[in-house]
């Protein structure tokens, strides 16, 4: 396959990701053109990039969806590549055709992977042939209740009933006995088809406190396939993430190579290259089976190139010319440990419901192992219109309990104000001994978290200002009062030298 040079890049996204694009590409040499709606004019993305165009109104159907803009701004641009970082058009398949029928290179899998791996049900049928564990269920769409029951019987109760389109957490539905069955299955179609378009469902085994671990690929367009370690992501809310590490507190070398040769697998049964992520399920007993595969980078990439070095973006760039992946498996070495918390605009207190409004005060941690992924800045209102997320906070340590530590010390020195935010929830975590210990599931917020914890948290850390304060106060007030005191005798003891003096004259 020939290399194509990639000079120009347009990244179809916003907010963070774009800026973290954006570098990568000035590293290269690659110039950069940044979209925006109307609402996004003034953002951090539109000034850094070399170029910028507006493709819409605020709603992202009316710009950041709109694949046949975003088309036609690469074009006017110049730009030979899109990058569609992720979300927004990131797993479009329909629009990775078009991208490619207008003779653009998509820096991301073929259009053919992402469909395949897009639909639940498809992607286990694709890795069928393949000794890959698997959730005991059905792998195939079900409609009719009676049928549906009958499965449902057979794999046991809890079972899961879940849409074979998108994620999330919608179209899911834990049924733990047949009476209920009927119900929660008619609630999942409805939620499925109102989110995805596509109301199919299908039914597997319910593992009651699993952990969800994750596996980085890299392929290229030669047949090599490698996987860069795992992440853990199994503090969640609604089923998605805010807390990730790398490396898994519980993954020890051999399961951590069976996890890695199963993730190969799965984007060989796609013939998949790029970036991608091979999402698995983990119970009590650490057996692993597999979930999804998403097809793009994914939020938390930076733990794994904190742990390994390995810039994704660079290499996504770099297998989109039609390169090689310049290193093999065996160079792979995973050194130290890294944790990223997302940053929502969410009340945790208030069941982590969306925050938006002006951010009044922003003022981000420094210092050794910490890194700030954003794109937002003091003064800036957080739009209603996109996803909640305004930052990810990533710390570096040379092993698991330094980077907690570290993180603990960022989130207390990063600064935001206007808004409330995720970050004493993050805390929290960091200090539980759940999470220090490495013994959670993606049910530590059911477990171990009620609002009253922040909210009694948030009291202390007043009581001990307010305490500071008025001992500040009274050390100043003694200080003052010690300053007259001496003045004051300064002052008597002038005034009767002064009278000696007088007195000795006359």
């Amino acid at each position: 396959m020939s290399i194509t040079k990639i000079t120009k890049v347009l990244i179809a996204n916003r907010g963070e990701i774009t800026l973290r694009i954006i570098r990568s590409c000035k590293e290269m040499g690659i110039k950069t053109v940044a979209v925006f709606s109307e609402a996004d004019r003034l953002a951090p993305h539109v000034r850094a990039a070399d170029e910028a165009i507006c493709v819409g109104a605020p709603p992202s159907a009316e710009s950041y969806l709109r694949g046949d803009k975003i088309i036609e701004a690469a074009k006017t641009t110049g730009a030979q590549a899109i990058h569609p970082g992720y979300g927004f058009l990131s797993e479009n398949a329909d629009f990775a055709r078009k991208v490619k029928e207008a003779g653009l290179i998509f820096i991301a899998p073929s259009p053919e992977a992402i469909e395949v791996m897009g639909s639940k049900l498809a992607a286990k049928n694709a890795v069928s042939e393949y000794d890959i564990p698997m959730v005991p269920g059905i792998n195939h769409a079900v409609e009719d209740i009676a049928e549906a029951k009958k499965e449902a019987a057979q794999i046991g109760y809890p079972i899961l009933v879940k849409a074979s389109a998108g994620g999330g957490g919608k179209g899911m539905r834990v049924v733990e006995k047949e009476e209920e069955f009927e119900e929660q299955m008619k609630r999942a179609v409805s939620e499925a088809q109102s989110a995805f378009g596509d109301g199919a469902v299908f039914i597997e085994k319910y593992i009651g406190s699993p952990r969800h671990i994750e596996i980085q690929i890299l392929g290229d367009t030669h047949g090599n396939i490698l996987y860069l370690f795992e992440r853990e992501c199994s503090v969640q809310r609604r089923h998605q993430k805010v807390v990730e590490e790398a490396p898994s507190a519980v993954v020890d070398d051999k399961m951590r190579k069976a996890m890695g040769e199963a993730a190969v697998n799965v984007a060989r049964a796609c013939n998949y290259y790029g970036a991608g992520t091979v999402e698995f399920i983990v119970d009590e007993e650490l057996n692993f089976y597999f979930l999804e595969m998403n097809t793009r980078l994914q939020v938390e990439h930076p733990i794994t190139e904190q742990i390994t070095g390995i810039d994704l973006v660079k290499e996504q760039i770099k297998i989109a010319e039609g390169r090689e992946i310049s290193f093999k498996q065996e160079d792979l070495k995973i050194n130290g440990h890294s944790i990223e918390v997302r940053v929502y605009a969410e009340d945790p207190v208030n069941n982590f419901l969306p925050n938006v409004g002006k951010v009044v005060e922003y003022d981000t941690p420094k210092g050794l192992g910490v890194r700030v992924d954003d794109g937002f800045e003091q003064g800036m209102e957080v739009p209603i219109f996109y996803d909640s997320m305004i930052a990810k906070l990533i710390t570096f340590g040379k092993d698991r309990e330094e980077a907690m530590d570290r993180m603990i010390r960022a989130i207390d020195e990063y600064k935001i104000s206007g808004i409330q935010t995720t970050l004493p929830f993050c805390k929290f975590v960091m200090k539980h001994e759940a999470f220090r210990s490495g013994n959670f599931s993606t049910k530590f917020v059911e477990n171990h978290f009620k609002p009253e914890y922040l909210e009694a948290e948030t009291s202390k850390e007043e009581e001990e200002i307010a305490v500071a304060i008025v001992s500040q106060l009274l050390e100043n007030g003694k200080k003052k009062s010690i300053a007259v005191s001496d003045s004051t005798e300064k002052n008597n003891s002038s005034g009767m030298s002064d009278w000696r003096k007088k007195r000795s004259i006359s």
